[in-house]
């Protein structure tokens, strides 16, 4: 009969530490998952890791041995995902970072005739200042990852009376 997988002694930071993922309603689905099959088993030790796989939701044992010998091995950092093979970054986080300088700093103070940035715009500016093209999905990538969205522009049209008195007049026919 094969021998059973046994979890290791854990601290009591590690114990703190599962608790918070199980509540957690932030944390990646994957991890929380992961952190009840270390729960499981340590909640009722007599239960072997591909029966507390089982417990957390999995459907295979194999993936129970898995996480239990990887927290063994690693502790909680061996429940999160590791670094898959793909393609490398095209463009370094230097690069990166230039671009988001440019999107906090206003066009107008950087000596542009306009005041606000549109895609085009700051592509443009970006590549005649940095001698790099950065693809339109680049950009938008970049910027939401750093929590940052277009805005719809405010025409100057729209309701264009409540904001110049004499804007009728002006108008003319």
């Amino acid at each position: 009969m094969p021998k059973r997988l046994r979890i290791r002694t854990v601290t009591k930071t590690e114990k703190e530490e599962l608790k918070r993922l199980l509540k957690s309603r932030n944390a990646p689905i994957k991890l929380v998952q992961r952190a009840r099959v270390i729960q499981a088993l340590l909640d009722d030790p007599g239960l072997g890791a591909a029966k507390a796989g089982r417990v957390a939701g999995y459907e295979n044992d194999a993936a129970g041995l898995q996480w239990v010998k990887r927290f063994n091995e690693e502790g909680l950092v061996g429940l999160e995902d590791k670094p898959r093979p793909g393609r490398p970054p095209t463009h370094s986080e230097e690069v990166r970072s230039k671009l988001l300088d440019l999107v906090l700093q206003k066009p107008r103070s950087l000596g542009y005739p306009f005041a606000l940035w549109t895609l085009l715009r700051l592509q443009t500016s970006f590549e005649e200042r940095e001698g790099i093209h950065l693809s339109d999905s680049t950009i938008w990538e970049w910027l939401h990852a750093e929590g940052l969205d277009w805005k719809r522009q405010q025409s100057w049209f729209h309701e264009a009376e409540s904001h110049d008195p004499d804007f009728v007049e002006k108008r003319g026919r």
